[in-house]
């Protein structure tokens, strides 16, 4: 299939920052299959959203996932458009080169990574953040093109900045991700016909037994299956739901290792079950 030129097309409000839509009705402006493969390219369906998030680069794909788990984070925006009259004017006024379309020689609309809306209280803020890997940042013509980005949003007042791989933990980032796949019980086979009293009821009972067992999580998933006549895998899927609904946290820094003993902490989410869970 032919790759389309849409980093060379302007589709209207994609171009005037406080009409772009939020939430499932955004698109980002670049797809992956608009531009030439890397072969780390990636989609991922978001929580947060409901829709298909489209990434470049594994940094963006990592640090992605960082803000699906985040509490303060409410929507978030890949490969968002700037507005190309403003940033030609401060290319222009900086001295500095616009990026062009390599074939037509054309400006193109350039854009952040992300733009990521956090809940402060009764309000929402953006902010903007640029992943590129640190050995990148080397490159004269990368920090030129970041000039133009910088001061394109500091004159909107948004908060910008840049993230590299040295600031996402790979561990960390792992094992959320690998929590996150069980965020809906309903995709696990053998848990996607129960309803929701009998999903609390099962959340109920599994944690009790994690918070008084000194057993491995694989030992206490395994008898937990046979005990409420649940599929093999059912019970390691249970826990790692509980982590990404945020009924229990663990230590996310050390790898996953669901064959030892897993020190489990209680959130705010657990204990509003009652039952005798404290």
């Amino acid at each position: 299939m032919a790759k389309r030129n849409r980093i060379n097309i302007h589709r209207g409000n994609e171009e005037n920052y406080n009409l772009i839509p939020h939430g499932n009705a955004y698109k980002p402006f670049i797809l992956i299959q608009d531009v030439p493969s890397l072969g780390r390219s990636s989609r991922l369906r978001g929580i947060k959203t409901g829709r298909q998030h489209e990434f470049l680069s594994d940094l963006e794909r990592n640090y992605f996932i960082l803000l699906e788990f985040s509490a303060f984070v409410v929507d978030i925006r890949e490969q968002f458009p700037l507005e190309l009259k403003e940033t030609l004017l401060i290319a222009e006024e900086l001295g500095i080169k616009h990026p062009i379309h390599p074939i037509t020689k054309k400006p193109i609309t350039m854009t952040s990574d992300f733009c990521i809306t956090l809940k402060k209280g009764d309000t929402t803020e953006d902010i903007i953040r640029t992943t590129k890997y640190k050995q990148d940042l080397l490159s004269r013509r990368v920090i030129e093109k970041f000039q133009i980005e910088k001061t394109y949003w500091h004159r909107k007042e948004i908060n910008w900045g840049i993230v590299t791989e040295v600031e996402i933990d790979k561990i960390y980032s792992q094992n959320i991700a690998d929590a996150l796949a069980y965020y809906d019980l309903s995709d696990y086979a053998g848990l996607s016909d129960i309803d929701e009293d009998e999903k609390e009821d099962l959340v109920i009972e599994f944690l009790k037994r994690l918070l008084v067992s000194d057993k491995t999580v694989r030992q206490i998933s395994r008898m937990f299956e046979q005990d409420v006549h649940l599929p093999k895998g059912a019970g390691i899927a249970l826990f790692k739901h509980l982590i990404a609904q945020k009924y229990i946290t663990i230590d996310l820094l050390q790898p996953l290792n669901i064959d030892q003993y897993i020190r489990v902490e209680l959130l705010k989410k657990s204990r509003m079950l009652g039952m005798g869970i404290s």
